[in-house]
């Protein structure tokens, strides 16, 4: 499970930008404050031209002052400076090299991209957003529906009003004030309709050449989109979006005039500004791949949403090279193998996988217990119900907790990174040290390791012994009183990616002797529909109807004009005919014949040992899909089930064949068929001759 890793390399800031009607575009907001354009020499080769394009703009007749200014301003990026024409530097005015003026008309783009991806590539910058527009009636809150009542109403006052008018003035002066409070609402709508037609939140990214889609994919999936749609959810109800906005330039106006610095203006906007918080939030956790949780004070109340993007807990296979970050992972294809249809069956998930705590379970109860909120009862319960030993299934058929609420609070605790979903830990399974460990962390495990289990053998120790030939985890124990704690070893090795379950796959292998069997019967099938079909032509020959006389023979037109055959014509077809079916009779004898000579298949009690002369050009044949069968290979498999004499290994065996495709470990089975594990594995045994079983994580 690669996933693009989004850092402050490849993340540069975060820009909201805003256009209005009657203003135009303006820049409002960004984080950090200085957005560097890529490295350090990019940044220096970004200022001097800077230095340049200033030189250009005042004339060649500008001094070495102007230049003094201008080196000054690109050393202090917090001050403001004048040079002699007059020209105020104001340090927020520029971002990632560019003016901000400008990066406003560019990053404010037509309707057409409303609520869709707009990516902008400025060397070597690439900006990302979600832009979001008004409602094409100019409105960005949403018309409340009126009701049959209030429309009654309405009606009701319009019948009335005119005749009561005429006869009582008071009446009239009062019809007279909701006219004036309909003009005042219609110049507040005009008002409305004349501020704020959009905004955009824009990611500012560097990444590289080779990552640029998977970066751009994942941040604008998890992070941009929902954002932007929590921010236009904002500004439909309370006008969040505007009033913040707003008020951040009013500060920026203020400040320019002010000649303050960025620095302290920064700060200024960051304490009272909740956009501007929730930005600086966002830039500080997804630039450090942790969970972004958002506070917006809005008029409607205060949203909390939370954003991440979904860090990898697992990888399928070893990671090529030196890959930091994917070393240490869990090492399973118990995840990657899942297919569409396994997870839409009702019940997979909860039967096939268990919850694993990544912190301490007191901890994260003392932390459950010390929130107010009364659901958080219900999910203590959940964690002290949860077993690494005990799938979701199994939890849910406890009295406390049903499996609606268990699957709910496994998703929020997996969201929260505080759990990994994992295959039940079992004593009778396998497990094995991890090709994928990450030995760096050795010296500071061992000591965790000593502190959690101060009387179980040292760690590099234990995980010799599992490097070993594997055998099943029970036999580690010392006794079958000690294998409780061994399993809370083993799931604290499983935690921090020491091991990893070593799983059984299996295709079907068809050997020889089935081949040659079914090929005979389908052979002995074929000659006795050929010589049904003969027999049947032959009744049909003795019983036609005579040849047409020599009457009709000069007229070859019928009474509609077709054309009718003469005699000799008649004769020459029949003849025709005859010599087909003698062909036909003629090779069908000689099918027969040679199929009368082979030998006859007989069963024998271990067909992966028949070497027979008569099986010597057969090779046997794997199928890699049993579920998929069709055809010739749904006969193999119905061939080796009438192998089986006991009625309940042939019933398994069209049960299980299903899982018999290299992707579902045979582990699995009892969990999925809700049968004990003792059981499965001794169905499996019965037909382990005609499975091909490899092991791998």
């Amino acid at each position: 499970m690669a996933a693009p890793f989004v850092t402050t390399d490849n993340f540069l800031g975060v820009a909201l930008v805003i256009n209005r009607s009657r203003d135009g575009p303006a820049f409002v907001f960004h984080y950090p404050p200085h957005i560097k354009a890529g490295s350090g020499n990019s940044q220096a080769l970004v200022e001097f031209e800077d230095i340049l394009l200033e030189r250009l703009s005042q004339g060649l007749h500008q001094d070495a002052d102007d230049d003094e200014a201008v080196i000054r301003q690109a050393r202090n990026p917090d001050e403001h400076y004048f040079t002699e024409s007059g020209t105020q530097i104001v340090p927020w005015e520029r971002v990632a090299g560019f003016p901000s003026r400008d990066l406003a008309g560019i990053l404010t783009p037509a309707r057409a991209y409303h609520k869709r991806l707009f990516q902008l590539s400025l060397d070597p910058l690439c900006c990302v957003s979600y832009p979001i527009h008004v409602p094409e009636n100019g409105k960005w809150k949403k018309p409340k529906k009126t009701t049959k009542s209030s429309k009654r109403s309405a009606y009701t006052d319009d019948l009335t009003a005119p005749h009561e008018a005429d006869g009582n003035p008071a009446v009239a002066k009062a019809g007279e004030q909701p006219s004036k409070e309909k003009d005042g609402k219609k110049e507040e709508d005009e008002e409305k309709r004349s501020s704020m037609t959009m905004f955009n939140l824009v990611f500012i990214m560097n990444p590289k050449s080779n990552e640029v889609k998977d970066v751009v994919e994942a941040i604008f999936d998890h992070i941009i989109k929902k954002v932007s749609k929590y921010l236009k959810y904002s500004q439909q109800h309370s006008e969040f979006v505007w009033k913040e906005s707003k008020r951040i330039l009013v500060a920026k106006d203020k400040a320019r005039e002010e000649r303050k610095m960025m620095n302290v203006l920064w700060k200024e906007i960051l304490q009272s500004s909740s956009l501007a918080a929730a930005m600086h939030d966002i830039y500080e956790a997804v630039s450090q791949n942790k969970i972004a949780t958002l506070h917006l004070d809005t008029l409607a109340g205060s949203l909390t949403p939370s954003v991440q993007i979904p860090v990898p807990f697992y990888v399928d296979d070893l990671p090529q090279g030196e890959v930091k970050p994917e070393r240490g992972l869990w090492l399973t294809t118990a995840n990657t193998f899942l297919s569409q249809e396994a997870l839409e069956e009702p019940g997979f998930l909860d039967r096939n996988f268990a919850l694993l705590l990544i912190d301490d379970e007191k901890k994260i109860i003392s932390e459950l217990q010390a929130d107010p909120d009364p659901t958080t009862a219900s999910m203590v319960e959940f964690v002290r119900l949860s077993k690494p030993t005990m799938s979701f299934f199994q939890v849910g058929q406890s009295n406390v907790l049903t499996l609606g609420q268990v699957r709910k609070y496994a998703q929020h605790f997996i969201f929260w990174r505080r759990a990994i979903a994992i295959p039940p830990l079992h004593a009778r399974d396998q497990y094995i040290g991890s090709p994928n460990a990450d030995f760096t962390r050795l010296p500071q495990d061992t000591l965790e390791w000593q502190r959690a289990f101060p009387l179980a053998p040292p760690l590099p120790n234990f995980l010799a012994e599992l490097s070993q030939c594997p055998r099943p985890y029970k036999q580690f124990s010392p006794s079958k009183a000690h294998r409780p704690t061994y399993l809370l070893m083993l799931a604290w090795l499983m935690r921090r990616g020491w091991v990893t379950q070593l799983c059984t796959f299996a295709y079907v292998v068809v050997w020889p002797e089935i081949l040659y069997e079914v090929d005979y019967e389908m052979e002995a099938e074929e000659i006795r529909a050929a010589a049904e079909a003969d027999g049947a032509q032959s009744e049909d020959s003795s019983g036609a109807a005579p040849p047409r006389n020599s009457e009709s023979s000069e007229d070859h037109s019928g009474a509609d004009g077709a054309h009718v055959p003469t005699m000799t014509e008649q004769a020459a077809e029949k003849a025709r005919l005859e010599r087909i079916a003698s062909k036909a009779h003629h090779e069908a004898a000689e099918k027969a014949t040679a199929h009368a000579r082979k030998t006859v298949p007989v069963a024998t009690a271990h067909p992966s040992v028949n070497n027979h002369a008569h099986l010597a050009s057969l090779t046997p044949l794997i199928i890699l899909d049993a579920k998929k069968a069709t055809g010739k290979e749904s006969r193999y498999l119905s061939a080796i089930a009438r192998r089986f004499t006991d009625d309940k290994i042939r019933g398994a065996w069209t049960q299980f064949s299903k899982y018999f495709d290299g992707q579902c470990a045979l582990e699995r089975i009892a969990l999925q068929e809700d049968m004990k594990r003792k059981e499965a594995w001794n169905k499996l045994l019965a037909m382990s001759e005609y499975l091909l079983c490899l092991r791998h994580w």
